[in-house]
């Protein structure tokens, strides 16, 4: 049996990154233990009110590594290898004692809201915190409970970061994604990124097994994070193999260490399928659109959909010209967060189910008596000739069907306004998650004018959900 390390909420608003430490960790260990697999990034529930930025914790496992190890990142020219399996080691609390003074050195204490918290533990804690964490709301209690016995745990200050180190040891994937990390030299953190677009594009074309890469509706890349933090750039992707390849494609500055993380991104794990629409949580809602869409101040388009609203928000940008274009009838699976003021589902994918028709009138009818044109008598009332009153009834006219601009199918954000945790479509075709149509809108078409002059190709929008206002989840029980 191997030690599971868990780590969280050592970073803030204003810098620093958990992955970060997760690397000094790995240097650190490396030198007298071996790392078991790949390091994990767990993303928990994206709609905690006290959350940093991401919602991520790191998991590590050390042993006496057996079989061929192969290389998973390098930190200061030092190739960092990992074994498929390993052997246990027993210095649970040696191991302990080193971790701490990492987290004291580079957690951003002097923040209010960062409360780390760590664990070294011989096993894992039962699947069911995991569950919790990514889709619901932890006590520090219930998670601490999960781990009695297991090993040492410790925190600081609050130590809410706890929860998210328990939780991140916990996860025994079902699906799961990789990526790659680049981290700054430290001289560089704080300064502003170099990164060459074009080069972000090109890597996105020749691996296409990596996603979220390019925002192609609004132009720039998304591969590197606005803040002040550690991190240079990030490509996900579903196969670790070719990570380091598509990583070597970005021109611009120089990454001073990287490391591949085995992730939870993208599976759409926060997603609860049969649970009522409650806040903090993601819920899958099918429904009928009964309202006509309305935009709100600041450019928000709301529309109601059976029990509840659901909004896309102006960041989702392109997107909310989807919801704009629904009508009274629609039928559609809404997925995204509860929000409990106002009350409304935080809309992170559609599906059009089935789109009701629109009819247009080309003409009124002619009498069936005197053969002159009729006039109408008003809505849904019919028709009546001028000539010898002779009534026609509504459906004698001539009718033509409306092309809606919105039809059956998935449909998402631009890459740019996207979830970690939400499966975007390349992973929903690739995966057989869905058997409807997904539909090249603006954030494709835009792509494609791009890459003409880099001869490429690469991803586009999607959605997903279900309505039931008195089941539970499975997982969580929630």
């Amino acid at each position: 049996m191997v030690l599971w390390i868990g780590v969280d909420d050592t970073d803030s608003l204003q810098g620093m990154c958990t992955t970060f430490l997760a690397t000094e960790i790995v240097r650190d260990l490396t030198e007298d233990f071996d790392l078991i697999g790949y390091p994990r990034l767990v993303r928990l529930n994206p709609n905690i009110p006290w959350k940093t930025r991401g919602n991520g914790a790191v998991c590590m496992r050390f042993g006496e590594g057996v079989g061929r190890p192969f290389v998973v990142g390098s930190i200061a020219g030092r190739p960092i290898q990992a074994y498929s399996r390993g052997r246990t080691i027993s210095e649970q609390a040696a191991v302990a004692d080193r971790i701490a003074p990492l987290v004291e050195r580079w957690s951003r204490f002097d923040d209010s809201t960062t409360n780390p918290g760590f664990a070294v533990l011989r096993g894992q804690p039962t699947p069911t915190l995991y569950w919790r964490a990514v889709r619901g709301v932890v006590s520090k209690r219930s998670a601490k409970a999960s781990a009695r016995g297991l090993g040492v745990v410790r925190s600081y200050k609050n130590g809410r970061g706890l929860i998210g180190a328990l939780a991140a040891i916990a996860w025994r994937p079902r699906d799961r994604t990789y990526e790659i990390l680049t981290y700054r030299a430290l001289e560089a953190w704080s300064t502003e990124r170099r990164i060459a677009p074009e080069s972000v594009i090109r890597m996105d074309h020749d691996f296409p097994s990596t996603f979220n890469n390019y925002d192609y509706a609004n132009d720039r890349a998304v591969i590197a994070p606005r803040s002040p933090c550690p991190i240079l750039f990030g490509i996900r992707g579903d196969d670790p193999a070719v990570l380091p390849a598509a990583m070597s494609i970005i021109d611009g500055e120089r990454p001073e260490r990287w490391l591949i993380f085995e992730t939870n991104q993208g599976t759409d794990d926060h997603v609860m399928s049969r649970a009522s629409p409650r806040p903090h949580l993601t819920v899958r809602l099918e429904g009928d659109v009964s309202s006509l869409p309305r935009v709100l101040a600041g450019g928000h388009v709301v529309v109601r959909v059976g029990p509840i609203d659901i909004t896309a928000y102006e960041p989702s940008k392109q997107f909310r010209s989807v919801v704009r274009n629904l009508l009274p009838g629609d039928r559609v699976i809404a997925m995204g967060a509860v929000r409990a003021s106002p009350a409304t589902l935080n809309l992170e994918k559609l599906c059009v189910v089935s789109a009701v028709s629109v009819v247009r009138k080309v003409s009124n009818p002619l009498c069936p008596a005197c053969g002159k044109r009729t006039k109408s008598l008003g809505r849904s009332a019919g028709f009546r000739c001028p000539r010898c009153r002779t009534l026609v009834p509504r459906d004698a006219a001539r009718w033509e069907a409306v092309e809606r601009p919105l039809a059956p199918g998935w449909y998402e954000p631009p890459v740019g306004s996207r979830r970690h945790l939400s499966m975007p479509i390349k992973r929903m075709l690739r995966s057989s998650h869905t058997a409807l149509p997904v539909h090249v809108g603006l954030a494709a078409q835009a792509r494609e004018a791009l890459l003409r002059d880099l001869r490429g190709t690469s991803p586009m929008p999607l959605g997903t959900g279900l309505l039931n206002s008195e089941a539970r989840d499975p997982e969580t029980g929630l």
